[in-house]
């Protein structure tokens, strides 16, 4: 055989030459193509030809290949149920150098098995996972937008041995052993991607690559906002109420929330900082084995507005006001009790104060349960 070499420009992509390689691709035969990372062995994910990728790499079949999808929107193809913490990577390293290990329920298994030949599911699914990467290079995102079947792109090298980064290192290796090698110039990282097994307790590298931990970290923390007037009374039950019933749903302790990925915080939109709870906040709290006592209230800002993914307002005139400082936070700011406010109890007796305590837990306790953890 020999390997035809295909020059392309990632600036000016030439779209016949793309639909070559996928026409190849979808009847079978091995393709080298670049990424952002290191150049891949690009292969349909059917039995016969993963076969002859794993004779080709000397890997053992039963080894992951990487899911390589052309668009970020296409990974709910294969994963139906996607949790808030693997979204927000989604959304901020996508397209990029990131690999996700999604692991799915018992009905998303089924959902999928029913959406996938048996040859083809059996080959995707391992270990009730997947792992996905949508490629930043545009010769391989077009490329994977064309093909019919789903595709594998390991790297281009023998298992253990460094990975090419152009397509002469594709050859070197390769050469007359696969149909087509697209050739793109030097890849931009040159590093493998980072491969993140992400869950309920937190992410696990699984690959260092070009993502360190502390950025994949930073990007996956979701972070939680409950907004009301002063900050001392309704938004501070709100937020020690939360972060009890969260730490509950995730098995872990209140202190570990920020340690798995899970900020929560509070403010006010009136200017007092540094004020505590109310003490009849703090007794409300207190009957519910939450202890609030060394709250110090926050000023509403943009800042906190920007760098929030939810906004829980205990009131309409706290949701205005979110949208007075950034009018795109609208798509992220609700009732915390959907279509109504939650009462103001300042000045009123204790049992006014437990009663909004109550309304706040109830409403604290179904919003944790339209969360995908």
């Amino acid at each position: 055989m020999q390997t035809k070499v295909v020059k392309i420009d990632i600036a000016k992509p030439d779209m016949a030459k793309i639909k070559e390689a996928a026409s190849l691709l979808d009847a079978g035969s091995l393709v080298a193509i670049p990424t952002e990372t290191v150049y891949g062995i690009a292969c349909r994910v059917r039995p016969d030809s993963l076969t002859k990728l794993n004779n080709l790499k000397g890997r053992s079949p039963d080894k992951y290949y990487t899911l390589h999808i052309g668009q970020k929107e296409d990974v709910k193809k294969y994963v139906p149920t996607i949790c808030i913490k693997a979204q927000k990577l989604i959304d901020n390293a996508w397209p990029g150098p990131l690999t996700i290990v999604f692991e799915l329920d018992n009905n998303n298994l089924s959902k999928q098995k029913n959406e996938f030949p048996d040859e083809v599911f059996n080959e995707l699914y391992k270990d009730n996972s997947i792992g996905i990467r949508c490629c930043e290079n545009q010769i391989a995102s077009l490329l994977l937008q064309q093909t019919t079947n789903p595709v594998v792109a390991p790297s281009a090298n023998i298992t253990g041995r460094p990975p090419a980064i152009d397509a002469e290192g594709v050859l070197a290796t390769f050469s007359g052993q696969i149909e087509l090698v697209l050739d793109a110039g030097l890849c931009k990282y040159k590093k493998s991607s980072t491969v993140v097994k992400i869950g309920k307790n937190g992410l696990r590298i699984l690959r260092e690559g070009v993502y360190s931990r502390a950025e994949l970290e930073t990007t996956s923390q979701i972070k939680f906002l409950f907004v009301c007037t002063g900050n001392t009374c309704r938004s501070p039950m709100a937020k020690g109420i939360f972060s009890s019933s969260l730490a509950e749903k995730l098995r872990c302790d209140v202190d570990e929330l920020d340690k798995i990925g899970y900020k929560v915080s509070s403010a006010g939109i009136m200017n007092l900082a540094g004020a505590a709870a109310s003490p009849e906040a703090i007794k409300a709290c207190a009957a519910k084995g939450i202890d609030i006592k060394a709250h110090r209230s926050t000023q509403l800002t943009q800042q906190l507005v920007n760098e929030s993914d939810i906004i829980f307002a205990m009131g309409r005139m706290h949701c205005e006001r979110v949208a007075a400082l950034n009018i795109d936070a609208v798509k992220k700011c609700v009732l915390l009790a959907e279509n109504t406010d939650v009462p103001d109890p300042i000045g009123r007796p204790q049992e006014v104060y437990n009663s909004c305590a109550d309304i706040i837990e109830k409403a604290v306790k179904k919003r944790i349960g339209e969360l995908i953890l």
